[in-house]
């Protein structure tokens, strides 16, 4: 597991099965407002990429 610095805030990396995965909790704590995954959720990006 490694860290590294966005904009101030750490962000967690892990690393499994050659696979790099960062820590959305992380990224939440550097957004303010409470509706930021309600609105990262319904980003169509978003939708098309889990529907994947």
């Amino acid at each position: 597991m490694s860290k590294i610095n966005v904009k101030g805030i750490e962000v967690t990396i892990l690393s499994e099965n050659e696979e790099d995965y960062i820590s959305l909790t992380d990224m939440l704590k550097a957004k303010d407002g409470d509706f930021f995954i309600s609105d990262w959720l319904r980003n169509r990006n978003t939708v098309e990429f889990l529907g994947a």
